[in-house]
């Protein structure tokens, strides 16, 4: 293998490899604030539910949970289930790409995702659906090779395999709703693959969809008692009309740089072979028809849809394609090798350089002058501190723990930092159209009589001022809020006060 790791196992070096990832994902969990996502999830959420506005309950329950047996909200505490989930995600990733390709592929397929930012960091560290997602996708498809006897060497079906499928595959959907594109994917397999087709003439397949369906309900209960919110949102994020034949390539381009294009490329050539090489090779048919339809479908919602698609969305797709890609690795020789062990190197260098770069930047702002390149108001870091000066501001005020008293900002993502910034000591709703978690968790209609502290952004505060107007008794300017970071002044927030809420706006 000459990675340096010859004298041991494809195993322990695959081992090696996660625990050392870990503790960068530790590290940059620890010493950095939350994301505009992770602080409004957090924010938003004060309660164990069926389901939420955004995302089904797993990510939630996750950081509750957490947040409940450390008695903190602090950003590693919230972010150490999924970082711990990553690793686990890692694991099983070596367990499926063993068992189809073998233990040195499943070493290279480990490489491979902690190398890539979007899975590695984004998803492995930062308190996201994703995650979750990740983990069950895998241990779902895992399942799936034993229920049907897939491996590097054919085995007889296990049907009792087909439980932990149907309960992973549960579990996928109550981490992301898009788990069922993966979940169609299976389905497409079953039906186009003919030693696994007589499966579906068996009982356990169909037990398997009905126990996912059932873990799967109570989000449906859910979105029932609460007019379908979730499913009208996430489903109205592909409306919308406008013609941009173009769109897949930069949809593609956006993932390439997401996953790492020099992992990218090849994972798209793979699974063009598999799908070439046809059901014959029934482990690279799975593998690429559980991953075809995220790519596929976001790439065509976006020649159509005026919302913009994010990358993201499509990662799973290119998840369920790591062993494949382990497996080419594993299997090149001479030149061909050394370029791959050319590749994984400087990318796992940059990559650990770009974690101490955030580390050192966010938490001991090396770089002090790097917001003057921003105009006032779009440094980037706003996006990654915790806006703790807002909360030190309204201590100074006496505002902090006023049970008259609450906090409305006009975008659910600032509602999400100012949330998170406060701790739970004030009340936080969104005033507008979007308010997304907000208005369930802390609906306007819920503040009737308290006096509200309207953070008046974006736009002009005279027009913002008139609109709400009507909504109080008196409103009236207020001392502005700041954000600072190590004492710059990275944004300034116009507050209007106003007394006694008549009516949710």
């Amino acid at each position: 293998m000459n990675v340096g790791l010859r004298d041991i196992s494809p195993k322990r070096a695959a081992l090696y490899v996660v625990l050392l990832a870990t503790a960068f994902r530790l590290a940059l969990g620890a010493c950095t604030g939350l994301g505009i996502d992770e602080s409004y999830m957090v924010a938003a959420s004060n309660r164990f539910a069926a389901s939420y506005f955004d995302h089904p309950l797993a990510s939630w329950w996750l950081e509750l949970g957490s947040r409940a047996l450390f008695g903190s909200i602090a950003p590693i505490v919230v972010r150490l289930p999924f970082i711990l989930l990553s690793a686990i995600t890692s694991l099983l990733l070596f367990a499926l790409t063993d068992r189809l390709y073998g233990a040195k592929a499943g070493f290279w397929a480990v490489v491979a995702f902690s190398i890539s930012p979007v899975f590695s960091l984004a998803f492995g560290c930062w308190v996201l659906p994703d995650g979750p997602l990740d983990a069950m996708l895998l241990a779902c498809a895992y399942a799936l090779t034993r229920a049907l006897g897939i491996a590097r060497q054919d085995t007889a079906a296990a049907p009792g395999w087909w439980g932990a499928a149907g309960l992973f595959a549960g579990l996928a959907l109550l981490s992301k709703y898009n788990a069922a594109l993966i979940l169609t994917g299976a389905a497409l397999f079953l039906l186009t693959e003919p030693i696994s087709r007589r499966q579906l003439r068996r009982f356990w397949p169909w037990a398997a969809g009905v126990l996912a369906a059932l873990l799967f309900s109570p989000v449906i209960a859910w979105n029932f008692a609460h007019g379908w919110q979730s499913f009208h949102y996430q489903g109205g994020r592909a409306a919308g009309l406008r013609l941009h034949l173009l769109a897949p390539f930069s949809i593609w381009g956006g993932e390439a740089l997401f996953v790492l294009p020099w992992l990218w490329l090849p994972l798209v050539g793979l699974r063009i072979a598999a799908l070439r090489r046809g059901p014959a090779e029934r482990r690279g048919w799975l593998l690429a028809m559980l991953g075809i339809f995220p790519v596929l479908l976001f790439a065509l919602i976006g020649i159509r849809s005026s919302t913009r698609v994010l990358y993201h969305w499509a990662a799973p797709g290119y998840l369920l394609l790591f062993p494949l890609l382990g497996d080419w690795a594993a299997r090149l020789q001479g030149n061909a090798a050394r370029w791959m062990r050319a590749i994984a190197r400087p990318s796992a260098i940059l990559l650990a350089a770009a974690v101490g770069l955030m580390i050192a930047e966010l938490g001991f702002d090396v770089f002090p002058d790097i917001n003057m390149f921003f105009p006032p108001g779009k440094s980037p870091l706003l996006q990654a501190i915790d806006w703790d000066s807002v909360r030190a501001e309204l201590a100074e005020r006496g505002a902090l723990g006023n049970p008259h008293l609450a906090i409305a900002a006009l975008r659910w993502y600032d509602a999400g930092k100012i949330g998170y910034a406060l701790r739970g000591q004030l009340p936080v709703t969104v005033f507008g159209r979007e308010p997304h978690q907000f208005g369930i968790s802390t609906p306007p209609s819920s503040l009737l009589g308290r006096d509200i502290l309207i953070m008046a952004m974006p736009g002009d505060i005279s027009a913002i001022s008139a609109e709400y107007r009507p909504c109080f008794k008196t409103i009236e300017a207020a001392p502005a809020l700041t954000v600072t970071d190590h004492g710059a002044t990275l944004l300034v927030i116009p507050v209007l006060l106003g007394k006694d809420l008549l009516r949710a706006p």
